[in-house]
């Protein structure tokens, strides 16, 4: 039983809501890749277990720092953190930390075999920025830097590093499909950071919300989700895909609840409106990967 509490603590550590946001470039990218004809199962299965473990060790390590500088306290309105519940020791969490970014290293090996130093040098940063994000002498996400951080690694090179694993090319259409997928991704850390903008001003974190207030929070919440649905137009118009290119508009219902409850709610409310905006962000991917197929 005892271990199996222990599990359960690891499982609730890795935030199993937020690994979504590693499925969907990986998602996209590979998608992009069968509409050129150049799609390799086992690249596709590796490249999406690396994501997920790298986003699993950024979520370990931002428990941990966020535990250590006082920003994780009893008043956070978001779910149960394990260091501040006392379910994960500092010790394990370390561990923690250590063993799932080296099994990621060591799985993307095999990336690096298939697409050279790029591949490696794209894996390390990757590992070197899911470590800053919260911990190191600037920690990007006490810096006002988390949005840029999450837009860049889970939109453009997640996205655009995928695709080139499977063809070898940096193409214009990768890199403006990999546009909506980091927007949407960092819509995410936008609810998350609007939600606890008092706490983490209180606790010395100084995300883009804290920074510049809550009116421009929900500016940029706004326009991510325009320049996402403005994606599709540009594609249809200028790349030649066809009309199943639009799918992700299916979502605009969803986008515009989103929108009215981040205006409307406020507190443990926005629990709620970070959920529905994780998963607008799962069902556009998978509705636009299908387009992309199509």
């Amino acid at each position: 039983m005892k271990e199996n509490n222990k599990l359960n603590s690891w499982i609730l550590a890795s935030r199993p809501k937020t690994l979504l946001a590693a499925v969907v470039p990986v998602m996209v990218g590979t998608a992009l890749a069968i509409n050129l004809g150049r799609y390799n199962f086992i690249i596709s299965l590796v490249a999406l277990v690396c994501s997920l473990l790298i986003q699993i060790g950024t979520n370990f390590t931002n428990d941990l720092y966020d535990y250590l500088k006082g920003a994780d306290t009893a008043e956070r309105k978001g779910p149960v953190r394990v260091l501040s519940s006392g379910l994960i020791s500092v010790k394990e969490m370390k561990a923690g930390i250590f063993i799932t970014f080296l099994t990621a290293f060591l799985l993307g090996l095999y990336l690096v075999y298939i697409g050279g130093t790029i591949i490696l040098i794209i894996g390390v940063i990757s590992i070197f920025a899911g470590l800053a994000y919260t911990a190191g002498p600037y920690p990007l996400a006490y810096n006002g830097l988390g949005d840029i951080f999450v837009f860049m690694f889970f939109g453009l090179i997640g996205t655009m590093g995928t695709f080139y694993l499977h063809t070898g090319e940096i193409s214009l259409p990768s890199f403006i499909s990999s546009i909506p997928v980091g927007a949407l991704i960092t819509n995410i850390l936008v609810v998350n950071n609007y939600r606890d903008i008092d706490e983490d001003r209180q606790a010395g974190k100084n995300t883009l919300a804290v920074i510049l207030g809550k009116t421009f929070t929900k500016y940029q919440f706004v326009f991510l989700i325009v320049v996402s649905f403005v994606t599709p137009v540009i594609l249809f118009l200028q790349f030649n895909f066809n009309e199943w290119i639009f799918l992700p508009y299916l979502t605009l219902p969803v986008a515009f609840k989103i929108i009215k409850m981040l205006y409307t709610l406020d507190g443990h409310q926005l629990n709620k409106t970070l959920e529905l905006t994780a998963k607008l962000s799962a069902l556009y991917g998978i509705l636009f990967s299908t387009g992309l197929i199509l």
